[in-house]
């Protein structure tokens, strides 16, 4: 199981803060691709960290079982 946590915009989107997705190994792309479909994310905005570490999305990242995705919203500088 690979643990997916939502935070801000996608957080009220998804109207969840984690779920648990039933993959043993997928790619970042094709685990965003889906939760897009599921969710419809459309035009927000947010970063993506595997294990606390930001990744880009483009990146042809494999997930493996115990590995903790977070969507994040955009940070601000302060």
């Amino acid at each position: 199981m690979i643990e997916v946590k939502y935070f801000g915009a996608v957080a009220e989107k998804t109207k969840c803060e984690f779920e648990k997705v039933a993959f043993a190994e997928v790619s970042l792309q094709d685990l965003l691709h889906d939760l897009d479909e599921k969710y419809q994310f459309e035009s927000l905005s947010f970063s993506v960290a595997v294990n606390q570490k930001i990744v880009s999305k483009a990146t042809d990242y494999k997930l493996q079982t115990n590995d903790i995705v977070a969507l994040l919203p955009p940070f601000a500088g302060g």
